[in-house]
């Protein structure tokens, strides 16, 4: 399986343009929220977070003091076809951490080892890695060494290490995104096809659905950690 590390300058336009489009495929999965397809406001994250990857990706090599790198890995069969993408912060203050941001296998490519193979391409440059996951994913990281730290909002810390690393990454302005003219677009799209009414209804079952998500992080975290 062909994998690629891009560190010193951004892919192709091609080449992100089908990271995003894995974005947009697999927005419930990598949204924190883990927002449904059946919410209005999912057209919302449907443009907001591959507009937050992009901005990460159009950075690689360009900011030293808050690099990204991108790990993505192409078909056998096809080495002009992405089938899946790696991408973290490294912690400039401390060269051994990174930070993983979205992880994401095309269904047609998965159980080969793929997101195993890219986390350990990233863990060879980066021991000491951290991310953050749902529940559900917490069997599937602790397979390649990961540990469970604590709860953060209503996903679980998961570390290489024992401990968080102290330092900071450049984490991009995701409020500014959706305070932007094109979300702005959207949601007034949005109230002309549902209604104030049901636009509300939708902000109330995310704010249900997040709490929710939130309370069952925190306890098991905190039964795990207990044990």
């Amino acid at each position: 399986m062909p994998i690629v590390l891009f560190h010193d300058s951004s892919p192709s336009g091609d080449i992100t343009g089908q990271v995003l489009q894995l974005v947009v495929s697999y927005l419930t999965d990598l949204s924190m929220l883990a927002v449904p397809a059946s919410n209005p406001l999912y057209r919302v994250y449907e443009w907001a977070l591959p507009c937050e990857v992009d901005l990460y990706i159009q950075r690689i090599g360009r900011q030293p003091d808050a690099p990204v790198e991108l790990i993505v890995a192409f078909a056998e069969d096809n080495p002009a076809e992405v089938v899946g993408f790696l991408l973290y912060l490294p912690v400039k203050s401390h060269p051994e951490a990174c930070g993983i941001n979205y992880m994401a296998v095309k269904k047609s490519h998965r159980r080969r080892g793929i997101g195993r193979e890219m986390m350990e391409r990233a863990i060879a440059r980066y021991p000491h890695v951290e991310l953050t996951c749902s529940v559900a994913k917490v069997p599937y990281y602790e397979k390649m060494g990961f540990q469970v730290l604590d709860s953060h909002h209503c996903q679980i810390v998961m570390n290489t290490r024992c401990e968080s690393t102290p330092g900071m990454m450049g984490i991009c302005d995701v409020e500014a995104i959706y305070r932007s003219p094109q979300v702005q677009q959207i949601q007034s799209q949005l109230l002309q096809r549902w209604g104030l009414k049901e636009i509300q209804n939708a902000q109330k079952q995310l704010e249900r659905h997040a709490e929710q998500m939130t309370q069952k992080a925190m306890a098991f975290a905190q039964g795990r950690l207990a044990k």
